[in-house]
């Protein structure tokens, strides 16, 4: 009997692979995005970076000197390169000395007149913050054309007056160690590098001496910044050097905060007063744009952004070259460090009410001159204004807050019509006494010349005429040959 067994299936044959299939990748993870970012930066030119970082540079480097001509220039440098309109205006005035503290350097300020001398009205501009006598030589000439004499100055620290001045201040005992070495170097710096040397070979030792008391004295170079007090000075001294008095002022924008004392303890200097677009506080430009560190250069540094911060805030038809001259004169000779000074002393809690009530000012005849045209607002204010001071008279004109081309002969007849209306006063110089020696000079002259003429020609008409040119030419050496009329 035959035993059949069953063997098992062989296993299936292993599938056969085409000739041209890759194997499969079961173990590494596909590439990462920055893994491949990596791998083709380090094949990319390297060039690239360089042309990158040289268009950046050369971008900050053309910003930079885009608004280069915005620091300090020397003096000559600025002036050669002011425009025509400037350099007329600057060749029509002339400069005037006022001290605008006690223990402060003399400083130089502008001014620019027009109008007979001796004519029965002395109009004094004073320009608000940020502004200059240029904002007003057409209203000037205007004036000036109907007989009147007109006046406009550049605040120190503004226009073409002086924008800083040099201080000298003392430290008494110097710094510690910081003043010892400073003492050294000023050593140094007036005997010479030797100096020590040579007394060490001499003597032995440096005439050194421990216990003095050494007074270190330091220049330095500050804006010019005037409040209400400093006002005062160069309104006075300025009056008083032109022979202005009793004067008609016209005060525009911030002038009438910072000329307020003044006004009230000289009455018998100022005739009237007339407001134009001035507020008792604030500027119609505001400090702040020239305050901040890139807003300022941007602003100063480019033509369009300066005329249409102008436009949007002091008046809406500056021409170019007019915005560009007020340009210039704010940035020129680091004139902006001055008016932001300057508005930081503005007295903001100026009652324009309360000081129209004092007796030095109550009395004064005012007009107030508004714009009508910049805004409803602004145009409120003005009535405002009007309302608080005593008879005052309200005109407005058609431009902006601070004078413009256009409208300059409105402005001008505005004034005239004020002043022209007020009563004329009248000036006599006043009588000097003459020194009793040089009064018994004079009598003996007169008395030898007479007897000389009375014995040579008999008569008294020669001794009458001596006599009065002895006189004249005393008074005349004095400034004070004779009385003179308004």
């Amino acid at each position: 009997m035959a035993i059949i067994t069953e063997e098992p299936d062989p296993p299936p044959p292993p599938p056969k692979t085409k000739p041209n299939s890759k194997p499969k990748k079961t173990t590494s993870p596909p590439p990462s995005a920055a893994a491949t970012t990596k791998s083709n930066t380090t094949t990319t030119n390297p060039f690239h970076f360089w042309f990158y970082f040289t268009l950046v540079v050369s971008l900050i480097v053309f910003f930079f000197i885009s608004i280069s001509s915005l620091y300090p220039q020397d003096p000559k440098t600025w002036f050669l390169n002011l425009p025509p309109v400037l350099r007329l205006h600057y060749s029509k005035g002339r400069t005037i000395k006022v001290q605008t503290a006690p223990n402060y350097p003399q400083v130089e300020v502008f001014s620019i007149q027009e109008g007979p001398t001796n004519s029965d009205s002395h109009v004094l501009f004073v320009h608000g913050l940020g502004c200059s006598s240029f904002a007003f030589h057409s209203i000037l000439k205007s004036l000036g054309l109907k007989n009147v004499h007109a006046v406009a100055i550049d605040l120190p620290g503004s226009g073409f007056s002086d924008k800083s001045v040099v201080v000298v201040e003392e430290n008494v005992g110097g710094n510690g160690g910081f003043g010892g070495l400073w003492k050294v170097y000023s050593d140094i710096k007036e005997k010479g590098l030797f100096w020590g040397f040579d007394q060490l070979i001499e003597q032995g030792y440096v005439n050194h001496e421990e216990n003095e008391i050494h007074v270190l004295k330091k220049e330095s170079v500050k804006a010019i910044e005037l409040g209400g007090e400093e006002m005062g000075r160069v309104l006075g001294q300025v009056v008083d050097s032109m022979g202005l008095a009793p004067v008609d002022l016209v005060l525009h924008d911030s002038a009438l905060g910072l000329s307020a004392n003044w006004i009230s303890e000289n009455q018998g200097l100022v005739r009237s007063v007339v407001v134009l677009d001035a507020v008792p506080s604030g500027t119609a430009l505001p400090l702040w744009v020239l305050e901040m560190p890139v807003l300022r250069d941007v602003a100063l540094g480019f033509r369009f952004v300066f005329k249409t911060v102008l436009a949007k805030c002091c008046g809406e038809l500056f021409g170019g070259p007019e915005a560009e001259a007020h340009r210039i004169l704010l940035k020129g000779m680091d004139g902006r460090r001055a008016v932001v000074g300057m508005g930081k002393k503005l007295n903001f809690s100026f009652d324009l009410a309360e000081w129209s009530g004092l007796d030095g000012v109550k009395g004064l005849p005012m007009r107030v001159i508004w714009s009508s045209r910049f805004s409803e607002e602004w145009s409120d204010r003005g009535r405002q204004v009007a309302d608080v001071l005593p008879q005052v008279t309200l005109v407005t004109h058609s431009g902006g807050r601070w004078p413009q081309e256009h409208n300059a002969e409105e402005v001008a007849e505005s004034i005239y019509d004020f002043v022209s209306s007020l009563p004329k006063s009248s000036k006599t110089a006043v009588e000097e006494q003459i020194p009793e020696h040089i009064q018994k000079m004079i009598d003996e002259a007169k008395s030898g010349d007479h007897h000389h003429h009375h014995d040579v020609h008999g008569g008294h008409d020669h001794h009458e005429h001596n006599h009065g040119h002895a006189h004249a030419g005393y008074m005349d050496a004095y400034g004070l040959g004779q009385g003179w009329a308004m």
